[in-house]
């Protein structure tokens, strides 16, 4: 941890309140790191190497003002915990979400658990649409409310599952994000399902144009390929379909807050991604 630059993340995540290892430390930095930087994966769809060690992460995340998919963000988060003086456990978890129920997926998600006070919680910055925006505690089978809404954590046989309630303003249901165990992971775990991720033929992320990151007023906004929805706390979405490549940039940069200057390759991608939407859209 010497050569992590504190000062630097904090001020990247716009976060300038105590570093003292209390919950309201720590759920101010967990919302703080998911709301500044975003969730995406615009070097697996370039097929640019995905780094974990910190210098990399460091340099992504911080200083170039990109954002990562779950291994990056929660990497980078741990970090920055572990700074602070916390106490941070990296752990797998097998997802669930938009996966049919026969189906058994590896363990390709990365999460985190940090103790405060004699109390253990689950803290993660980087699923996607539904990332966490505050720590959830690990010993709570009720509902608990974040600002981004309610989650549960349920519990049987040493395997926790990880819930969220959505859906329309009319009709709301608990679905299911992924489910863990404690076993303590290292990074070289996480490198090898990196790279599954980053190779694999049916795996999304070297295949389709993603981003997420919640906002200020309780909602979502998520970019999948070249339509862009903003997803409201009440469960309505407005959902605007980008048809060039100039849009595409537009959004990730203005909307998403991602910094992408010499990011070699990515205007011819993004117009393949518009080009592709056109292609749909006219069928």
């Amino acid at each position: 941890m010497t050569d992590f630059d504190l000062d630097a993340y904090c001020q990247r995540i716009a976060y300038a309140g105590p570093r003292t290892i209390s919950l309201d430390t720590l759920s101010a930095v967990h919302r703080a790191h998911a709301s500044a930087i975003a969730f995406e994966n615009l070097d697996p769809l370039l097929g640019r190497p995905v780094r974990l060690d910190l210098a990399s992460l460091q340099h992504k995340l911080v200083s170039e003002r990109r954002g990562g998919f779950c291994y990056e963000q929660n990497l980078l988060l741990g970090a920055g915990l572990r700074a602070m003086g916390f106490t941070v456990a990296d752990l797998a978890a097998r997802v669930h979400w938009n996966i049919p129920v026969e189906i058994t997926r590896p363990r390709t998600h990365m999460l985190l658990t940090v103790n405060v006070a004699a109390q253990r919680y689950i803290v993660d910055a980087g699923f996607g649409g539904h990332t966490l925006t505050a720590p959830l505690r690990m010993d709570r089978r009720v509902p608990q409310r974040t600002p981004h809404g309610p989650m549960r954590l349920l519990y049987s046989e040493g395997l926790y599952a990880l819930q969220a309630e959505v859906g329309g303003p009319a009709e709301r249901e608990w679905r299911a994000l992924y489910s863990f165990d404690q076993q303590p992971q290292l990074v070289s775990d996480f490198e090898m399902a990196c790279w599954y991720l980053c190779h694999h033929p049916e795996s999304v992320f070297h295949s389709t144009l993603l981003a997420a990151r919640p906002v200020a007023d309780g909602g979502r906004i998520a970019l999948r390929g070249h339509v862009f929805t903003r997803y409201r706390l009440d469960g309505t979405a407005e959902v605007q379909m980008l048809d060039s490549g100039a849009a595409l940039r537009e959004v990730l940069q203005r909307q998403f807050g991602l910094q992408l200057e010499g990011v070699a390759g990515l205007d011819e991608k993004l117009e393949a991604v518009a080009a592709a939407g056109r292609s749909e859209g006219a069928t």
